[in-house]
């Protein structure tokens, strides 16, 4: 797409290559009237990176306004690098989720690792130094050939990357389905601490500011990138591998260190990370947020590469690079710092007071736009969309030995132990890891006030295909579920988006419906939504990926509260916080026993989901170990919590719905006997269903009358992963 080289003629503007830069007839002939002339190479490559779908969010935007996005707790909302959230005594919490979909597809260990880099840049941009990480990942079905390569190059780059950089991955998900065959998702999430006082943002001021490259150089690779995210895949994937970015972790450790050390000084006016569409985005949204111009000299651009282009340099989305805009006294200064660090340090333009983006390179002008309708005055869609239809009534569920039952469950790829993914991934690097991967939410320590953060990530793609709407609700009803189980306080959440073709009105209303979902649960839940990510074109030749809107939520403890345990002592109770129904449409155990995925979603009730959970908080120094109950049921969470411990656990029904039901709004609960009825007797005068389930003791797994030895169950759950994907053989 891109020429390569000074003395190359800029290619003419045709029907053919407009098209190829992702825009519609339509738009295209708005780019004409904007100009009143046809647009240069270099001019359409920018009109492409700015409006496609990633940069413009067009197809989106009307619908995220009615997600909830303040609260007394919010100190930055949506349209930042990240969302930052209060957490007392002067201190914030920077979070964001970001997409790296199509890349990982096309170059996985190099698209994952990217994708992490992506959003640790996006953390720190903002004065946070990153204290975790974590990821949400999708891939096909077990048996596709593209799987396991796949699973294996993801987990691999993500290592790879985080664990040079020194942050440690706590959490995440990963699922495999058949959607995801020919479009894998790689949802990528990293949290950071800053002094509230010391928060750093992106928009631009002042005219006649110098504008600062900072970082590594720029090559050619990720040419396209963002083009590329904003379409569907087809046959010619292999042919896009050249707009995967190239990461090096150990040149964003510097970077990290040195944008701190810089900001330290009080010589950054705004600062914003070069990530998709790199160059051109950057410093458009820099200026659109200012309300300036921006001109660029793209001679001064440090390159890795020879001859490059105007076109190449204004689109590489290389990466461990930032943009700056710098007041002028403190350029001695700064530049010392970066080369102190073995990092470029470039002015490469300056702000302009006029509505202007002007871009310059080897005394030609190769761009000339009003900058604002690169950005905010971008192209905005209300897209046709019908109402997801509801599934027909669940048939009969056949018989099952419950024990069977469990072992359909644990010996599944999707609900197995994931190890062989988490000991990839360095989860205690900082010493501040309170939680590893693998028992709830991951957990880390601020360890001069002793406050800890949880983070977890959620959503059951099932359930949105079968209802939109209550999908959305229980994506961000089972984060606060799962933040709560710890004893943490819900404080926010961010968003990942994925869903298939937004031109197509039933993706549209899948999109739609969630958005609805999601908004009503954060806003009941007082959970606002802070920051966040859509991701359409999701589907390869025509086939969507299940809508899979993942939900990231963080949650506090204070010291002096109380952390739960999860460490379940011999002869504790089992205890069910909820009311069970034995729901078992489009439930875990359907899908994996009998290979179906029928009926409709479990309702959400978001008044129960708030009551219970914060009488689960409430009752927290009572409790030796919680979890919510989602996927799996009773059962699941049950023989989860047993295997943590190496102890048994007998339940007193062997009813598959009650043992395998997904009905909302339940946690499991171990305690003692004291605290067993005191909980009780807490939660019926408070109006809270809570019933006494089984006992946690000995070495086998029994459900009435069916049982099975702890030790079979456990190394059935502890190997499938591998076993299914064939992982042990390289």
């Amino acid at each position: 797409m891109s020429p390569k080289g000074k003395d190359m003629q800029e290619p003419e503007i045709t029907e053919d290559l407009v098209a190829a830069h992702g825009f519609t007839p339509e738009e295209y002939q708005e780019v004409l009237r904007i100009l009143n002339r046809e647009p240069t190479f270099t001019e359409l490559g920018i009109f492409s990176a700015m409006w496609n779908e990633h940069c413009s969010y067009k197809s989106s935007k009307k619908w995220l306004k009615a997600l909830p996005t303040s609260g007394p707790q919010v100190i930055c909302g949506p349209g930042e690098n990240a969302g930052i959230v209060d957490i007392g005594d002067g201190q914030a919490v920077v979070f964001k989720m970001e997409s790296h979909n199509h890349p990982s597809y096309i170059e996985p260990y190099q698209g994952a690792a990217t994708g992490v880099g992506g959003i640790l840049r996006d953390i720190f941009t903002m004065g946070a130094r990153p204290v975790a990480a974590m990821n949400a990942l999708s891939f096909g079905a077990p048996g596709h050939p593209r799987t396991k390569r796949l699973v294996s190059g993801v987990v691999e780059g993500i290592g790879g990357y985080g664990n040079a950089f020194g942050v440690p991955t706590t959490g995440g998900e990963v699922r495999l389905h058949s959607s995801y065959n020919g479009n894998c998702l790689v949802n990528a999430f990293a949290a950071g601490i800053v002094d509230a006082d010391k928060i750093f943002y992106s928009a631009a001021s002042g005219v006649g500011m110098p504008v600062v490259y900072l970082g590594a150089k720029t090559g050619r690779d990720g040419v396209g990138g963002a083009t590329m995210a904003s379409a569907e895949f087809d046959e010619d994937n292999e042919d896009k591998r050249p707009t995967v970015q190239v990461g090096d972790p150990f040149t964003e450790k510097r970077l990290l260190e040195a944008c701190l050390e810089l900001m330290a000084t009080g010589a950054v006016i705004s600062i914003q990370d070069m990530g998709a569409a790199g160059l051109t985005c950057s410093a458009v949204e820099m200026g659109d947020k200012g309300g300036l111009g921006v001109r660029l000299n793209l001679d001064a651009v440090p390159q890795r590469e020879d001859a490059m282009t105007a076109y190449e340099m204004m689109l590489s989305e290389s990466q461990e690079r930032m943009l700056m805009v710098l007041k002028p006294a403190y350029e001695t200064e700064a530049k010392a710092i970066f080369e102190k660090w073995d990092l470029d340090f470039a002015i490469v333009g300056e702000t302009m007071e006029e509505d202007r983006f002007l871009v310059m390179h080897q005394g030609e002008t190769k761009a000339d736009l009003p900058l604002s309708h690169l950005s905010s005055s971008a192209p905005e869609y209300d897209r046709p969309w019908v109402e997801t239809s509801p599934p027909a009534p669940l048939s009969d569920v056949p018989e099952i030995d419950p024990i069977e039952g469990l072992k359909a469950l644990v010996g599944s790829p999707n609900y197995a132990r994931k190890q062989w993914v988490w000991e990839q991934y360095d989860s205690q690097v900082m010493a501040n890891t309170v939680r590893t991967p693998g028992r709830g939410p991951g957990i880390v320590r601020d360890n001069e006030t002793g406050k800890m953060l949880a983070f977890t990530s959620d959503v059951t793609p099932r359930y949105v295909k079968a209802s939109p709407f209550e999908g959305g609700k229980q994506a961000a009803a089972e984060a606060y579920r799962n933040l709560t189980a710890t004893g943490a306080r819900p404080l926010a959440a961010t968003d990942n988006l994925n869903f298939g073709n937004p031109e197509k009105p039933q993706i549209m209303g899948q999109f739609v419906g969630a958005i609805k979902g999601i908004a009503e649960a954060c806003t009941v839940l007082d959970m606002p939504i802070v920051s966040g990510n859509v991701s359409f074109y999701n589907e390869t030749d025509g086939q969507p990926i299940l809508p899979t809107p993942t939900i990231g939520a963080v949650g506090l403890i204070l010291p002096g509260e109380t952390l739960v345990a999860n460490e379940v002592q011999d002869g504790d109770w089992a205890l069910v916080v909820g009311k069970s129904t034995g729901w078992l449409g489009q439930s875990a155990l359907l899908a994996e026993a009998f290979g179906r995925e029928e009926g409709e979603a479990p309702a959400v009730d978001l008044a129960a989901e708030r009551a219970h959970g914060e009488f689960v908080r409430e009752h927290v120094a009572l409790i030796h170990a919680a979890t919510d109950l989602s996927d799996g049921g009773l059962a699941l969470a049950a023989f989860e919590l047993a295997d943590a411990a190496g102890l048994g656990i007998t339940l007193d029904t062997d009813e598959v719905g009650a043992l395998f039901g997904e009905d909302q709004a339940r946690y499991l609960i171990a305690c003692g006997f004291d605290q067993a009825e005191a909980i009780m007797a807490a939660a019926s005068r408070a109006g809270i269903p809570v019933s006494q389930v089984g006992r946690f003791g000995g070495n086998q797994i029994s459900f009435g009358g069916a049982s099975a030895p702890l030790a079979e169950l456990s190394e059935l759950y502890r190997s499938a992963f591998a076993d299914v994907l064939s992982l042990h053989d390289g």
